[in-house]
């Protein structure tokens, strides 16, 4: 009994000693395989070009909303805006304006680029703009031009696309109030309008 005894404190011993030469043997060698990192091999975290973006402010995703005098709500939304200069008003790229009067019509907006100016209350779409109405209106006009204070949007021809009778083309459209109750709003098609009707089944 006596022989376990004495076995086992050596053992015990000598494991005070190992135990703690192994951990620093280990240590050791983890400082001496590490390698030295290099900066440059670094994964970069943006490819953003600051220098460009400074020399070029823009946001991203901006968002404007209001209410019109006569009680129209107006919601504009771009993908980038970049701010005004001396020669133009701020500009958008991928814009986009929701505008919902009172009567329950909701009208929207979208084209590939426009330009926004609040202090003088105006907003124009270019580039092939795409008008769509729960009226059943789907049609595309070069350039839109709408007021954010009052309901009057104004498009220029040509003027092509669907209406709930059929097939429409015109040289011009407007959309305003038609009276001063602001209860009914009024789509109008100017300059040559021609209607190809297309009875429903």
């Amino acid at each position: 009994m006596a022989k376990i005894t004495d076995r086992h404190t050596r053992t015990v011993a000598w494991l005070k000693v190992i135990l703690p030469l192994a951990a620093l043997v280990l240590l050791s060698t983890i400082f001496l395989v590490s390698r030295t990192v290099n900066p440059d091999a670094a994964i970069p975290y943006a490819t953003v070009d600051v220098t460009g973006r400074a020399m070029d402010p823009r946001l991203t995703l901006p968002t404007w909303s209001g209410v019109t005098s006569d009680g129209a709500t107006l919601n504009i939304a771009a993908a980038e805006a970049r701010p005004p200069t001396d020669e133009r008003a701020a500009s958008l790229s991928a814009l986009r304006a929701d505008l919902d009067t009172p009567d329950g019509v909701e009208t929207q907006l979208q084209a590939a680029a426009g330009t926004f100016d609040p202090e003088i209350g105006m907003v124009t779409l270019s580039g092939q703009v795409r008008m769509r109405n729960s009226q059943g209106y789907d049609i595309s006009l070069p350039t839109v031009t709408a007021r954010t204070d009052a309901t009057q949007v104004v498009g220029e021809g040509p003027v092509t696309g669907l209406a709930p009778m059929g097939q429409l083309t015109a040289g011009g459209m407007t959309l305003t109030a038609e009276d001063a109750t602001r209860a009914n709003y009024r789509l109008d098609f100017t300059d040559g309008v021609k209607l190809i009707y297309t009875p429903r089944n």
